[in-house]
C-alpha cells in the first residue's frame, strides 16, 4: 500500500516513473491485456477482410489467412496514426478527477480486459461483433463511472456514433453501385468477355489507387520519409500503374468465347467470374489494409495511452512498438480462430459469387479507408455486412439469410453496453489491487 502511495505521490508531481517496478507491472499487464484484445480483433474482426473471398471461393481459408496477416501488419504499421489518437485520448476527459493519471492507466488497462473478454466469447459463439462498438463503449463506460457523462466530448462521440449509421448505408450504396456498373459494362453485353478484359483494368486501378494514396498520404510519416503533396500523388499513380499492369497481364490469358448459343453464354459469364476472381484478391487486399489501419487502433489505442502516461518523457505520439504488438497480435488471433467469423461472413449472410464479393469489397475498402483518413473509428464489421446486404439486395431480398442477418444486428446492440459493464466491473477490481480501496 505505502509502494503505491509513493508511487501516486510521484505521479502528482508529474514524474514519469516507467523504470519503477509499480510502473512496469500496469506496463505488463497494459501490454498483455493489448496483445489479448489484438488476438480477439484478429480472430473476430479480421475475418471482415476476407470472409467474402472464401464464400466467393476465390481463396481457401489457409491463402486468405496469409494474405490478410500480410497486408493487416501493413495497414496497422502504415495508416493506424490517427484512429489511434482518437481512441487513446479523445473521448472521455478525465483532468479533474483525482489522481487523473493513474485512473487513466487503470482505466485504460480494465477497457483492453473488457473488450478482449467480450470478443473471445463472440468469437466462440461466431458472432460477428463490432470491435469498435466494444472498446469505445468500455472507455465510456468507465469514463463516465469515474468523472460522469458530463465530461464525455460528445462533439467527437456524436461523430463517431454518426459514422457508425451512415458507413453500413454507404457502403450498401457503393456496393450495389459497383454491381450494377459491373452488369450494367460487361454482364449484360453480347459478349461480356471482351468487356471485361477492357473495364476490369479500371477496377484494378482504383483498388490499386485506394491502398496507395492511403499509404503514401500517411504511411510515409510511420517511415520517416516527409513527402508533399505533388510526391505523394506521383508515388500513388506509380503504384497504381503497376498494380493494374500486374492484373491485366492476369486477365489477358483468358480467352474469348464465340457465343453461339446458351451454353456458350454460360462459359463466358464463368470466365467474367474468374476474371473477378483475380480482382477480388486485390480487393481482399485493400480490405485487409484498410482493416489494419482502422481496427488495430482498437487495441494499440488504449495501451498507447497507458505507455505514455508511465515514460519518463512527454510522448507527441504512441511508440511504434506499441503498433507492432498490436499487428502481431491480429495475426495470432486470426491465424488461430478467424476461420469462424469467415465462415459466418462468407457463406451464411448470402450467397456471393466472385462479382459481387469484388463489389462488397470494395465499397467496404473506401469507406473505410475514408474514415480512417479523418481518424474516425468506423465499425469494419458494420460496413462490410452493410456491403453484403447491398449486393444482396441487388439479387432480392430473398436472397438474403435474414435469420443471420438479425443475429448478427443483435450481437451488435449488446456489445457497447457490455464492454462498458465489463470496464467498470474491472476497473473495481485493478483499483482495489493496485490502491487497496
Amino acid at each position: 500500500m505505502s509502494i503505491w502511495l509513493s508511487y501516486l505521490e510521484h505521479i502528482l508531481e508529474g514524474r514519469r516513473l516507467i523504470t519503477s517496478p509499480e510502473s512496469l507491472y500496469l506496463i505488463y499487464l497494459a501490454i498483455f491485456l493489448g496483445f489479448a484484445m489484438a488476438w480477439g480483433v484478429g480472430a473476430n474482426d479480421v475475418a471482415n477482410a476476407m470472409g467474402t473471398s472464401v464464400g466467393a471461393k476465390v481463396l481457401n481459408i489457409k491463402q486468405a489467412i496469409i494474405l490478410a496477416a500480410v497486408f493487416e501488419v501493413a495497414g496497422a504499421l502504415l495508416a493506424s496514426n490517427e484512429v489511434t489518437s482518437t481512441i487513446s485520448k479523445g473521448l472521455v476527459d478525465l483532468s479533474g478527477v483525482e489522481n487523473a493519471d493513474l485512473i487513466t492507466v487503470i482505466g485504460m488497462i480494465a477497457s483492453l480486459g473488457a473488450s478482449a473478454t467480450w470478443l473471445l466469447t463472440a468469437t466462440k459463439f461466431g458472432w460477428p461483433v463490432s470491435t469498435t462498438h466494444c472498446i469505445i463503449g468500455a472507455i465510456l463506460g468507465f469514463g463516465c463511472y469515474v468523472a460522469g457523462i458530463h465530461h464525455v466530448h460528445w462533439d467527437i462521440l456524436s461523430g463517431i456514433v454518426l459514422s457508425w449509421v451512415l458507413t453500413p448505408f454507404i457502403a450498401a450504396l457503393i456496393s450495389a453501385a459497383i454491381f450494377y456498373s459491373v452488369k450494367t459494362l460487361i454482364i449484360n453485353k453480347a459478349n461480356p468477355v471482351i468487356y471485361a478484359k477492357r473495364y476490369i483494368p479500371v477496377y484494378f486501378f482504383l483498388v490499386s489507387w485506394i491502398i496507395a494514396q492511403i499509404a503514401f498520404g500517411q504511411g510515409v510519416v510511420f517511415l520517416g520519409v516527409k513527402w508533399n503533396f505533388v510526391q505523394s500523388i506521383f508515388w500513388t499513380l506509380i503504384i497504381s500503374l503497376v498494380f493494374t499492369f500486374i492484373g491485366h497481364k492476369f486477365i489477358s490469358s483468358t480467352e474469348e468465347v464465340d457465343l453461339k448459343n446458351h451454353k456458350d453464354y454460360l462459359m463466358a459469364y464463368r470466365s467474367v467470374e474468374r476474371m473477378f476472381g483475380v480482382l477480388a484478391i486485390f480487393t481482399a487486399s485493400a480490405m485487409a489494409f484498410a482493416h489494419g489501419g482502422n481496427d488495430v487502433a482498437n487495441a494499440i489505442g488504449p495501451l498507447s495511452r497507458v505507455i505514455t502516461i508511465l515514460s519518463d518523457e512527454s510522448l507527441h505520439d504512441h511508440p511504434r512498438w506499441v503498433t507492432v504488438i498490436g499487428a502481431l497480435g491480429v495475426v495470432t488471433g486470426l491465424s488461430m480462430y478467424g476461420y469462424k467469423i469467415i465462415e459466418t461472413i462468407g457463406t451464411k449472410i448470402t450467397s456471393l459469387t466472385p462479382i459481387r464479393g469484388f463489389s462488397a469489397q470494395f465499397a467496404t475498402a473506401f469507406t473505410v479507408i475514408c474514415a480512417t483518413v479523418f481518424g474516425m473509428p468506423v465499425s469494419t464489421t458494420h460496413t462490410l455486412v452493410g456491403a453484403v446486404l447491398g449486393v444482396g439486395l441487388m439479387g432480392g431480398i430473398g436472397t438474403i439469410d435474414l435469420g443471420v442477418v438479425r443475429g448478427i444486428f443483435s450481437s451488435w446492440f449488446v456489445t457497447l453496453p457490455v464492454g462498458a459493464a465489463l470496464s467498470i466491473l474491472y476497473f473495481e477490481i485493478i483499483k482495489f489491487f493496485v490502491l487497496g480501496l
